[in-house]
């Protein structure tokens, strides 16, 4: 059963760029998308969060126009446009999830040609595009063919191409999948320095906690439904008290053990057992003794996080759900 979640108002009073309301959309008898609504303003980076089959990636191909909305209106600069029109692509930047540039072209070649579809001239252009290859420390690379590059220097031309033309909203889908921790942490440093320079609007599919956290506010998806729209600090408050982790062999079987000693409902995540606790550091010692000996690889206690929070408003995790095609 869905929590049920109070709303914040966004933070800011900058204008909306992007609002979408009562959005839906159908694929047969399955719902994908049902009364979504949500506003994305100017400098601020919304968030998307929820796990394959939420509804994500038919959001994006709405937003994109690869599909057309069955239900609701989508309004950009508070004008209601559809994303076939020439003036709404014009405004927007989209990174896909999947690579989408062009191996065989050099890192040059892909936003001139880019910028030239967007109608940009040809002097600008090629500033534009010098300035965002140095921004996006790739200067020295920009005459090398893309197909040398890392996964984590093509994540970086994505973002810089979907730039090139000055969009007022940028649309990424999972923008940081398969990207190691220096790779995720520069990526996310640049879209922030947008967001402050530039004041860009910024919408972002992701099932990934650590960067939903990233994000000024987050619309949590669960299979199709906003079921909240708040800050990661007020969805992760909502989660509770401290959480206790137990790692340990066959940790499902010590779960019966643990309930009935402590009055808790612990819940299995790979090879660890997880739950609440009031008074979690005083709670440790106690298990420590309980357990069988040899059993426990760690007792740890943390605090709650986005993965909790989703947990409790939608009744399963960002890892449950599988998606299908556009779902």
């Amino acid at each position: 059963m869905l929590a049920a979640a109070q709303e914040t108002s966004p933070v800011s009073f900058a204008p909306e760029v992007l609002s979408v309301s009562e959005l839906s959309y159908r694929y047969g008898e399955r719902q994908a998308l049902s009364g979504l609504s949500f506003e994305v303003r100017r400098g601020e980076i919304l968030g998307l969060l929820g796990p394959n089959g939420a509804g994500k990636s038919t959001l994006f191909a709405l937003l994109t126009g690869m599909a057309r909305p069955q239900a609701g209106q989508i309004l950009l600069d508070g004008e209601p446009l559809s994303p076939e029109e020439g003036r709404f692509r014009a405004s927007v930047g989209v990174v896909f999830q999947r690579p989408s540039l062009d191996a065989k072209l050099t890192a040059r070649e892909n936003l001139e040609l880019v910028a030239q579809l967007f109608g940009v001239p040809r002097e600008d252009r090629r500033r534009r595009s010098a300035e965002l290859l140095s921004w996006m420390e790739l200067a020295d690379r920009a005459g090398d063919r893309v197909e040398t590059f890392s996964e984590g220097m093509k994540r970086r031309l994505e973002l810089a191409r979907a730039l090139v033309h000055r969009p007022r909203l940028l649309v990424m889908d999972e923008p940081t999948q398969g990207l190691d921790e220096g790779a995720f942490q520069k990526t996310w440093a640049r879209l922030h320095e947008l967001k402050r320079r530039e004041g860009l609007a910024v919408v972002l599919a992701t099932h990934r906690a650590d960067e939903a956290e990233q994000c000024d506010r987050l619309a949590v998806l669960h299979r199709g439904v906003r079921v909240a729209l708040d800050t990661p600090e007020a969805l992760r408050a909502r989660a509770g008290g401290d959480r206790v982790v137990v790692e340990a062999e066959a940790a499902a079987e010590l779960a019966t053990t643990i309930s009935a000693r402590f009055g808790v409902l612990p819940r299995l995540s790979g090879h660890a057992l997880i739950f609440e606790a009031e008074k979690a550091h005083e709670l440790v010692p106690r298990l420590v003794e309980a357990l069988p000996l040899g059993r426990v690889r760690s007792i740890s206690v943390r605090r709650p996080t986005l993965a909790d929070a989703f947990l409790l408003l939608t009744g399963t995790s960002l890892e449950e759900e599988k998606e299908g095609a556009l779902a």
